[in-house]
């Protein structure tokens, strides 16, 4: 029996935050009531909120909870149904259906497709057609960023603009001092399922961010290898020209070789361009 005050809830489920006054904390049990919810719609098109409730046999107060956080977070939208017949009165009946979004917590093939599109073109045109894919790819990342990059002659200022671009196209990047130079570091890369079985990709990347800095620069480190972050180091000089790189801290590390994360100089920290959020 539901007591008065009580919110209304589907079995294993925890309250609504607004309901209890704590922060919102979606449970094991919810977050799987949602999954099913979203999966629904997933693989019977456009529903009402009453037909979901139905099929899986939850509340329809628990249902359109559930509907309503799918559409807040961008998961699902919602259209008018169709009428058949004569126009009756009140509203036409909601439908929700999924967004791209929501459809992407499924997982997709892409980047299956996309290692079998490139071992085609690498099979039928060769080597030398990857290594332009990988060139022109590049190029149309950065290439809206590159005024914004070369307006500076300092190259760590460079550096920063980079990470400023790469986190607005999605790779989370910034920057930080280490010893004589600047490291770019890359904490997430979309295509490094692909770049584990085409390099082609990292080098281009490597040489133009060689070409906009103006100075050689070095990876050191890829999240395709195995690593936490594509690391690149920018050597620059105590004048802020360029420099070239100590060798050590240069050097490419093997992947059997652990991590050692770099340490920044003293009294600068990391800088992280807009917060490590695409703007």
């Amino acid at each position: 029996m539901k007591k008065n005050g009580t919110p209304e809830v589907e079995h294993g489920e925890q309250p609504r935050a607004a309901d209890v006054g704590v922060p919102v904390q979606v449970s094991v049990a919810e977050g799987r009531t949602r999954h099913e919810v979203a999966r629904l719609l997933l693989e019977q098109g456009p529903m009402t909120a009453a037909v979901v409730a139905e099929q899986l046999g939850i509340s329809p107060t628990a249902v359109r909870r559930h509907l309503d956080a799918l559409v807040a977070d961008g998961e699902a939208e919602t259209r008018d149904a169709s009428r058949r017949g004569p126009r009756g009165r009140g509203r036409p009946a909601k439908l929700f259906l999924l967004t791209e979004s929501g459809r992407a917590r499924f997982g997709h093939a892409y980047d299956d497709l996309a290692v079998s599109a490139i071992r085609f073109l690498a099979e039928h045109a060769g080597p030398d057609a990857v290594r332009a894919f990988a060139e022109s790819r590049v190029d149309r990342l950065v290439g809206p960023h590159r005024s914004a990059i070369t307006g500076s002659s300092d190259p760590a200022e460079r550096a920063e603009a980079l990470a400023t671009a790469l986190t607005r196209e999605g790779y989370a990047a910034s920057t930080r001092q280490v010893g004589v130079g600047e490291q770019l570091c890359q904490h997430h890369c979309p295509v490094a399922h692909v770049a584990a079985e085409f390099p082609q990709l990292c080098e281009a990347e490597t040489e133009a961010f060689a070409r906009l800095l103006g100075t050689h620069v070095q990876r050191l480190a890829t999240i395709a290898r195995g690593d936490n972050a594509c690391t690149t180091h920018v050597p620059v000089g105590p004048s802020g020209t360029p420099a070239l790189p100590e060798p050590e801290s240069t050097r490419l590390r093997t992947t059997t070789e652990p991590a050692q994360p770099a340490q920044p100089s003293a009294g600068r920290t990391a800088r992280i361009p807009n917060g490590g959020k695409p703007a």
